[in-house]
């Protein structure tokens, strides 16, 4: 997921500031958004059932509640902002085409300043996103390097050395 979300920040980044690449870019934007929130949606199923790894106990209670609030966020902006693109573009009255001629139904009515309304927020929420993946490298950078108390074994793809 971690990959499809930079992936995902690095497309919109561009589609803004690459009108010639615009369509190819967007094509690709929409459906790798609508996988991005299947896959959140199961994750977020997954936590209910299965509780994360405990942390450290000597960790303060203020990283404690940062760790929680940027889960929080984390999982609310990777909620969000495929939901409030699909909004965004229903506004528009654009097709949300998928692959072929899978196309999703518009979840709001056609409204230009809605469109608009939610293509700011769009932004601003891609924004956030971006500050909560480099809050969380920071922390696990933090805990990998510098307590190395086995949070950050937890969350990577390989097994760290000891």
């Amino acid at each position: 997921m971690a990959a499809l979300i930079l992936a995902m920040l690095l497309i919109g980044a561009a589609m803004v500031t690459s009108l010639g690449n615009y369509h190819v870019l967007v094509s690709l934007h929409r459906p790798v958004g609508l996988l991005i929130l299947v896959l959140a949606l199961l994750r977020l199923a997954y936590r209910q059932r299965h509780a994360p790894p405990p942390l450290p106990a000597d960790l303060p209670l203020w990283q404690r509640r940062a760790a929680h609030a940027s889960h929080v966020a984390l999982y609310g902006l990777m909620l969000a902002l495929p939901l409030i693109g699909w909004a965004m573009l229903s506004a528009a009255r654009y097709p949300v085409a998928l692959v072929g001629p899978l196309v999703l139904p518009p979840i709001l009515p056609g409204s230009p300043t809605l469109y608009a309304d939610l293509r700011a927020i769009h932004t601003v929420l891609a924004y956030m996103l971006f500050g909560v993946i480099l809050a969380h490298l920071g922390a696990a950078l933090l805990h990998g390097l510098i307590r190395r108390d086995g949070v950050f074994a937890s969350m990577a793809l390989w097994k760290p050395r000891a």
